[in-house]
């Protein structure tokens, strides 16, 4: 076997692949006996004519476009890698030479990397953020641990109030008539919540146990039923009974129940304090690499390949199947709900797979230009976050990579760490307020001298 590449315009290589005619006869061979069960042949039994009767009766190249497809599968991946090139896409198959007794010859036009020129990439200008903790943050964040403590008191001397829970039976009409889904027993529902329809839990406030309500509200203009949409409805309410939120006060005994580490009041706040303010430096620090990241790959000057933008489109609706699959959606399922199919899908998807490609490059041409290296500890490293995922002995994981599987995890971990240096090197920057435009404010006034001499 061997192959040739032959460089072509705008980063794509033709590759020649030329495979012994032996392999070309075995994958023949493979073929017949795969198919050779569903063919009759007068004075054969079913499954019993040799392969040569078989090729005269229905001529030689009956099984050529089945075996070349073997042969391929079986050889392309092998064949690309001994070329040397950065393969960047899926290959457009040619076939040049098929045959009995000949070696099986066949082209692959593919897109291999192409050269980049980086702009400014150190000091990135980023919007600054400012990465203080309030005692307002650390009050609200209180008050929602405190909510998790809460506990519902049954009431029954007083009526409904903001912040209740309670259980409804309510019956809707409109026009004096039932409608589908506007009936509910026993229904939970706390007050202030917004669950309903705006106005009905506002009307319940004051409502007492087993006397009959009356709620008047109109449902939406945007409704998600139509026949409703828009339209005043009247709902027979009663409420069935009613539980008290009561939220616990902030003590030393309460801190020692909920908190591991902290033994009282001022300390459960330093305790908050830290934990968002970890929470706020993650977060800046995600959002500045992002900006920072999305600047270096507008910047980039590169001209990408039509089959590489392509097979980078064509993997994100993958992706976006596999979403939709953890959903209990197919992707086939969505195209008939949407009316679509996965050629237009990609289409709309390219400017996102562009981003995605130029981003890379960039971060690939930092690693080239920083001399950035992935160590054997930084690989140890993810695989061990990899075994603590998925609850398993970092060996037993490393069992599962292969070679070529390992040196892809090397490249991805020297792109993570010029994702690093990018933000390490960022110039963070107060955001720049939008120039007034005088003209513009000075119109109105032009526009009304006219009217004053009138």
């Amino acid at each position: 076997m061997s192959v040739k590449a032959e460089k072509l315009e705008k980063s794509m290589v033709k590759l020649t692949i030329t495979e012994p005619s032996e392999k070309f006869e075995e994958a023949v061979k493979k073929v017949y006996n795969r198919q050779k069960g569903r063919i009759q042949i007068p004075g054969f039994r079913k499954g019993k004519a040799p392969l040569y009767i078989i090729e005269k009766e229905y001529g030689e190249g009956i099984f050529y476009e089945d075996a070349a497809n073997e042969l391929i599968n079986e050889t392309y991946t092998e064949e690309a890698k001994a070329s040397g090139e950065e393969i960047t896409s899926m290959p457009k198959i040619g076939i040049e030479q098929i045959g009995h007794g000949k070696d099986f010859v066949y082209t692959a036009e593919v897109a291999v990397r192409p050269e980049c020129k980086l702009g400014e990439y150190k000091g990135v200008e980023v919007t600054k953020q400012d990465s203080a903790v309030t005692d307002e943050e650390v009050d609200a964040e209180i008050k929602k641990e405190l909510d998790k403590q809460a506990k519902y008191n049954d009431i029954t001397d007083r009526p409904v109030k903001a912040g209740d829970q309670i259980k409804l039976d309510f019956t809707g009409t409109v026009d004096g008539v039932e409608f589908e889904g506007g009936k509910g027993t026993d229904y939970p529902l706390t007050i202030g919540s917004g669950s309903f329809i705006p106005g009905f839990e506002d009307q319940l406030v004051g409502a007492e146990i087993g006397k009959d309500v009356q709620v008047n509200v109109t449902f939406p203009e945007n409704y998600q039923e139509k026949d409703l949409a828009g339209k005043a409805a009247v709902f027979a309410c009663v409420v069935k009974s009613i539980r008290e939120k009561v939220v616990p006060e902030l003590t030393d005994e309460l801190v020692d129940e909920i908190s591991e580490t902290a033994k009282n009041v001022d300390e459960y706040r330093e305790e908050i304090r830290a934990r968002l303010q970890k929470e706020k430096d993650e977060r800046i620090k995600t959002d500045y690499e992002n900006e920072a990241v999305d600047k270096i790959a507008e910047n980039l000057e590169v001209e990408i390949p039509a089959a590489m933008l392509q097979t980078q489109a064509d993997q994100l609706v993958d992706e976006w199947g596999q979403r939709f699959q953890a959903q209990g959606l197919s992707l086939d399922q969505y195209f008939q709900y949407t009316g679509s199919d996965r050629k237009s899908m990609a289409e709309t998807l390219k400017p996102e797979a562009e981003k995605r490609i130029k981003t890379r490059l960039a971060l690939e041409e930092i690693v080239k230009a920083e001399n950035i290296t992935a160590s054997e500890d930084d690989f140890e490293a993810e695989v061990k976050k990899m075994a603590d995922q998925y609850r398993m002995e970092p060996e037993k994981i490393k069992s599962f990579i292969t070679d070529e599987q390992k040196t892809q995890m090397m490249k991805d971990l020297a792109v993570q760490k010029a994702v690093d240096f990018v933000y390490e090197n960022v110039k963070p920057v107060e955001k720049k307020e939008e120039p007034k435009d005088e003209k513009a404010e000075a119109a109105p006034a032009a526009e009304e001298a006219p009217a004053e001499e009138k």
